[in-house]
């Protein structure tokens, strides 16, 4: 199961997104006895990290942490810990990673639910954290994950769900496993890479972009919000007026075909789910518009680069960036 919604409305977007995979912990690496999530240098417990459902209190190091939310085993990853038991949101299948994270576990974890998980596998698995920092933020999720006695650290404070972003769920997870320094790190460098690739392509600058998106069920667009639009402003896009001015309370909005002009910018930008590249390419209403009829248009049409978007961590929005920014240059012309 790829997406995180089951609902409709405000919830299409990502469910959308989620099925098709471009929408799309930390301990041990399986043993009890092994412990990958060895207590960074100045790290100090305990630790209180502030969540929807209260402050919450992780009292030492953590040896055995089951990642459930969006890209939470990701980020541990990304920051030397291996989970014993995770959540595979994009379908990834293996050990549940992209390949920014290819060869980090030394052992493949416990592949768990998403939308619905199964308690007993995460009991089995002994955890001592439990991390759904981008998951639903329901209240009945959280009582029965904290039914194992564990600390478990959900949306953060004012939090919505699946909308935590990648900077939330990094200095969450970080400081949950007592890897802030490292944290600190990895959002510094990402920071870099945005503000060097911005730099490097000074055209990118207030240029209107439509971030759009082709589902099984039609045309969608995103808007402030999602983290692709805050992909693309961080390179110095603006997103397009007219699709902002149809913001309402999810991060994407539907469109008729009757509304593809909407889809108009300097840039636009495709993203596919649950559709191909040719159903696009064959769509005569939207070769029709004008951005798109005058070739500035970038597909992401790339399995990695749709994955890496949807991931919306720190390790897959850096793949992106190295992937994406020279598309961008090309089709902007």
């Amino acid at each position: 199961m790829r997406l995180p919604f089951s609902r409709a409305g405000r919830l299409l977007s990502v469910g959308l997104l989620g099925a098709v995979v471009a929408l799309a912990g930390c301990s041990t690496t399986g043993s009890e006895d092994t412990n990958n999530a060895a207590p960074a240098a100045g790290s100090a417990f305990p630790v209180t990290i502030p969540t929807a459902f209260g402050d919450v209190t992780v009292p030492k190091q953590p040896e055995r942490v089951v990642a459930l939310g969006w890209s939470d085993a990701d980020v541990a990853l990304s920051l030397g810990v291996q989970p014993v038991g995770a959540s595979d949101w994009l379908a990834f299948g293996g050990d549940g990673q992209g390949p920014w994270n290819a060869g980090k576990y030394t052992t493949k974890p416990e592949l768990l639910g998403t939308l619905e998980v199964d308690m007993e596998k995460v009991a089995a698995l002994k955890p001592d954290l439990i991390l759904d920092t981008r998951s639903s933020g329901e209240k009945a999720r959280y009582d029965q994950l904290s039914k194992l006695g564990v600390p478990v650290i959900d949306v953060p404070k004012g939090g919505e769900m699946y909308l935590t972003t990648w900077e939330q769920q990094l200095d969450m997870v970080g400081k949950a496993l007592g890897k802030q320094t490292e944290a600190a790190k990895l959002k510094t460098d990402l920071d870099a890479k945005f503000t060097a690739a911005a730099a490097a392509n000074p055209k990118f600058k207030d240029a209107t972009v439509a971030a759009v998106a082709r589902t099984g069920d039609g045309w969608g667009a995103y808007v402030t919000g999602d983290g692709r639009v805050d992909f693309l402003t961080k390179l110095g896009f603006k997103n397009a007026p007219a699709i902002e001015a149809k913001k309402t309370n999810s991060f994407y909005i539907p469109l008729s075909n009757e509304q593809l002009d909407l889809a108009d910018a300097d840039l636009t930008v495709v993203f596919l789910i649950q559709a191909t590249l040719d159903q696009v390419k064959n769509d005569k209403l939207f070769q029709a518009v004008p951005s798109v009829k005058a070739g500035h248009v970038a597909y992401m049409d790339d399995k990695d680069i749709s994955n890496a978007f949807s991931s919306a961590s720190v390790g897959g929005l850096s793949f992106a960036v190295d992937k994406v920014t020279p598309l961008l240059a090309t089709a902007l012309g």
